[in-house]
Protein backbone atom coordinates (compact mmCIF):
# COMPACT_ATOMS: atom_id res chain seq x y z
CA UNK A 1 0.00 0.00 0.00
CA UNK A 2 1.53 3.22 -1.17
CA UNK A 3 0.40 6.32 0.70
CA UNK A 4 -1.70 8.82 -1.22
CA UNK A 5 -1.07 12.52 -0.61
CA UNK A 6 -4.28 14.53 -0.29
CA UNK A 7 -5.04 18.08 0.76
CA UNK A 8 -8.04 18.75 2.96
CA UNK A 9 -8.85 22.23 4.21
CA UNK A 10 -5.30 23.44 3.64
CA UNK A 11 -3.60 20.48 5.32
CA UNK A 12 -1.71 17.73 3.51
CA UNK A 13 -2.38 14.18 4.66
CA UNK A 14 -0.73 10.92 3.72
CA UNK A 15 -3.44 8.28 3.50
CA UNK A 16 -2.83 4.55 3.26
CA UNK A 17 -5.69 2.34 2.23
CA UNK A 18 -6.69 -0.65 0.19
CA UNK A 19 -8.92 1.43 -2.08
CA UNK A 20 -7.85 2.77 -5.44
CA UNK A 21 -5.73 5.91 -4.93
CA UNK A 22 -8.05 7.88 -7.21
CA UNK A 23 -11.00 6.93 -5.01
CA UNK A 24 -9.13 8.18 -1.95
CA UNK A 25 -8.41 11.46 -3.77
CA UNK A 26 -12.10 11.79 -4.68
CA UNK A 27 -13.11 11.25 -1.06
CA UNK A 28 -10.60 13.84 0.13
CA UNK A 29 -11.81 16.33 -2.50
CA UNK A 30 -15.39 15.77 -1.35
CA UNK A 31 -14.45 16.41 2.29
CA UNK A 32 -12.42 19.48 1.32
CA UNK A 33 -15.33 20.90 -0.70
CA UNK A 34 -17.79 20.20 2.11
CA UNK A 35 -15.56 21.91 4.68
CA UNK A 36 -15.13 24.93 2.40
CA UNK A 37 -18.90 25.06 1.88
CA UNK A 38 -19.47 24.96 5.66
CA UNK A 39 -16.87 27.68 6.22
CA UNK A 40 -18.51 29.98 3.68
CA UNK A 41 -22.01 29.24 4.94
CA UNK A 42 -21.28 29.77 8.61
CA UNK A 43 -18.36 32.16 8.64
CA UNK A 44 -16.59 29.75 10.98
CA UNK A 45 -12.87 29.45 10.30
CA UNK A 46 -11.78 27.22 13.19
CA UNK A 47 -10.75 23.92 11.53
CA UNK A 48 -12.10 21.64 14.27
CA UNK A 49 -15.49 23.40 14.28
CA UNK A 50 -15.68 23.29 10.48
CA UNK A 51 -14.75 19.58 10.56
CA UNK A 52 -17.46 18.80 13.12
CA UNK A 53 -20.11 20.72 11.18
CA UNK A 54 -19.02 19.06 7.93
CA UNK A 55 -19.18 15.66 9.62
CA UNK A 56 -22.69 16.35 10.88
CA UNK A 57 -23.77 17.52 7.42
CA UNK A 58 -22.32 14.42 5.75
CA UNK A 59 -23.89 12.15 8.38
CA UNK A 60 -27.26 13.82 7.78
CA UNK A 61 -26.92 13.25 4.02
CA UNK A 62 -25.98 9.61 4.64
CA UNK A 63 -28.94 9.01 6.95
CA UNK A 64 -31.35 10.61 4.48
CA UNK A 65 -29.96 8.51 1.62
CA UNK A 66 -30.24 5.35 3.72
CA UNK A 67 -33.88 6.15 4.42
CA UNK A 68 -34.54 6.75 0.71
CA UNK A 69 -32.78 3.49 -0.13
CA UNK A 70 -34.92 1.63 2.40
CA UNK A 71 -38.13 3.18 1.04
CA UNK A 72 -37.13 2.26 -2.52
CA UNK A 73 -36.49 -1.31 -1.44
CA UNK A 74 -39.88 -1.55 0.23
CA UNK A 75 -41.55 0.00 -2.81
CA UNK A 76 -39.76 -2.35 -5.22
CA UNK A 77 -40.66 -5.36 -3.09
CA UNK A 78 -44.32 -4.31 -3.13
CA UNK A 79 -44.25 -3.82 -6.89
CA UNK A 80 -42.73 -7.28 -7.43
CA UNK A 81 -45.40 -8.87 -5.23
CA UNK A 82 -48.15 -7.10 -7.19
CA UNK A 83 -46.66 -8.23 -10.50
CA UNK A 84 -46.37 -11.81 -9.26
CA UNK A 85 -49.98 -11.66 -8.09
CA UNK A 86 -51.10 -10.43 -11.51
CA UNK A 87 -49.04 -13.15 -13.19
CA UNK A 88 -50.62 -15.79 -10.95
CA UNK A 89 -54.10 -14.45 -11.75
CA UNK A 90 -53.40 -14.53 -15.50
CA UNK A 91 -51.94 -18.03 -15.27
CA UNK A 92 -54.97 -19.26 -13.30
CA UNK A 93 -57.40 -17.74 -15.80
CA UNK A 94 -55.61 -19.36 -18.74
CA UNK A 95 -55.82 -22.88 -17.38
Amino acid sequence: MEPVQVKIYGQVYSIKGTDDPEHIRELAAFIDAKMTEIEKGTGTFEPHRVAILASLTIADELFRLREQYHKLGVSAEGAVKRLLSITDTVDSAGE
